[in-house]
């Protein structure tokens, strides 16, 4: 888009297979995308040898860069030792990922809450937890981006201000996420307030109170529009805005979330394929931004 504001997106919302995401985000002009699974596998399940060899020929080949991965570090029970075990391996070959793609960002996540308990009792695990994976990204010097969830530990702007002052890390930043925000019942304007020295990178995702479904940026009550104008002529943001539609269901998402109410959130929007949905929010984005 300019020098200081970029359009990346979330391309395996469009297809499973790489060379259609390519194919598409080039077609509407794009040359980022967030690579969280291609040609049906999440991107932390590449050994960096595969990566070598399947995917990043055809990146280079196309013209486009990676603006960050997005992995599900994080998306664990807060409790599974094996499993954060098991992430803290997978980190570390992300990190020398994005040594190979000149990528300095890795989404994260804050680790699945036990039902029906208070996540404040977990902090001190959490931040334990988030502390070794931040020493990982600094031995690569990598940044971990995290992003408010539902249901995790950082899903509200005060336990996401928690996790980030008291990390204090400079590998360690927020991933903005409006819809996210929506559906856990916040203000977006009054969590960017409360994140904003934080924030390095920002999702682009709408949703309506309420049905918390998601729908077309800048209809939902993410304040999109509004806020976007704030954050990048006043605030002074520069870096990536990173479509995350959510308007169709893609595979990804599916093999993610086993949660049946998380699926009714995505939108009954008129978008026949993944292709169509992604290139609907990229023209709104447009929009938005032309009006700033």
């Amino acid at each position: 888009m300019t020098d200081k504001i970029i359009i990346s997106g979330f391309a395996d919302e469009i297809d499973p297979q790489l060379d259609v995401q390519l194919k598409v985000v080039r077609e509407l002009g794009m040359d980022h995308i967030c690579l969280r699974a291609a040609d049906g596998k999440g991107i932390a399940d590449y050994s960096v040898e595969e990566f070598q060899e399947r995917i990043l020929p055809r990146l280079n080949a196309a013209g486009v860069r990676v603006s960050s991965l997005g992995s599900p570090i994080g998306k664990i029970g807060i409790a599974d030792e094996k499993a954060y075990a098991v992430q803290l391996q997978q980190l570390d070959t992300l990190c020398r990922i994005c040594g190979l793609v000149d990528c300095k960002y890795i989404r994260m996540f804050s680790f699945w809450m036990p039902k029906g308990e208070n996540p404040d009792d977990y902090t001190g695990q959490v931040l334990e937890k988030l502390a070794g994976f931040a020493k990982v990204a600094e031995k690569y010097g990598v940044i971990l981006i995290h992003e408010n969830e539902k249901d995790i530990y950082g899903d509200t702007g005060r336990r996401c201000k928690v996790i980030l002052d008291r990390l204090a890390s400079p590998h360690f930043k927020a991933a903005f996420d409006f819809a996210n925000f929506v559906q856990c019942g916040e203000d977006t304007a009054e969590c960017w307030e409360m994140l904003k020295e934080h924030v390095v990178y920002i999702h682009i995702k709408d949703a309506v109170v309420g049905s918390n479904e998601n729908v077309l940026c800048g209809t939902g009550d993410g304040k999109i529009p509004a806020l976007l104008k704030k954050i990048i002529r006043e605030d002074g943001y520069e870096g990536f805005l990173t479509l995350e539609p959510h308007l169709v269901l893609f595979d990804t998402f599916k093999a993610l979330e086993a949660d049946e109410e998380a699926v009714k959130h995505f939108a009954k929007s008129s978008a026949r394929n993944g292709a169509e949905g992604y290139a609907m929010q990229y023209n709104a984005l447009i929009e938005i931004l032309k009006t700033i």
